[in-house]
């Protein structure tokens, strides 16, 4: 799927997005808690600055903010101007001011060097130059700084037909197809950097794994 197309999906879906979110959590898949774990995988210290790379209307905000204090500096990127117009309401009406909100094609975009974490959040299997957007950000990290991947994988027990009812349902419509199980960007972690955990949720449709730069 091209990225106008993407952008048309998520223009549409900004202003609801949160609400659909808490939807999975009714039916068992945690996607907030397991973005928890995503940034906790980070390592983050206060004064720290982290990036959020397809940050979306900001539902990491406030576990990154926990984690760098006011003192850090968050940077979070998108392709959508509606996400991200949803995010800058979240960190208006929060009184943050250490956020910093950039509109950007993910492959596209310039990391600042030396810093001390990446996060992504259901998001970077959709991309085509996933392989690249990991290198580049793994260039960019500060020795001991964490690339943490948070997304779907299809599970290897699950049948093909049952797979492709589940992405049709709860991923197709965030412009996710069946193809992009083919797309193991957790591998390219491991190509880029040293990749010390890597956890399996619900099932083992979901993951987060981490790449530290040694």
């Amino acid at each position: 799927m091209n990225r106008e197309k993407i952008v048309e999906i998520y223009r549409k879906r900004a202003p609801s997005y949160n609400s659909a979110v808490s939807f999975f959590n009714l039916i068992g898949w945690r996607v907030n808690h397991y973005r928890v774990d995503a940034v906790e995988a980070l390592k983050l210290k206060k004064g720290n600055t982290v990036i959020d790379l397809c940050c979306g209307t900001g539902l990491n905000f406030p576990h990154l903010y926990n984690s760098v204090g006011p003192e850090g500096k968050i940077i979070g990127v998108d392709l959508s101007d509606e996400m991200l117009k949803e995010a800058g309401k979240l960190v208006t009406a929060k009184g943050w001011r250490n956020f910093t909100l950039v509109q950007s094609d993910a492959a596209e975009y310039r990391f600042p060097k030396n810093i001390n974490g990446i996060v992504t959040s259901y998001a970077i299997t959709l991309i085509p130059e996933y392989d690249v957007i990991i290198s580049n950000g793994s260039k960019a990290l500060a020795k001991g700084g964490r690339f943490v991947i948070l997304d779907f994988k299809k599970p290897d027990n699950w049948p093909d037909w049952f797979s492709k009812l589940m992405v049709r349902f709860f991923i197709k419509p965030y412009g996710g197809t069946y193809d992009l199980k083919d797309r193991h960007a957790w591998e390219s972690l491991e190509k880029h950097l040293v990749v010390n955990d890597f956890k399996e949720f619900y099932f083992g449709s979901t993951y987060v794994a981490t790449g530290e730069r040694i």
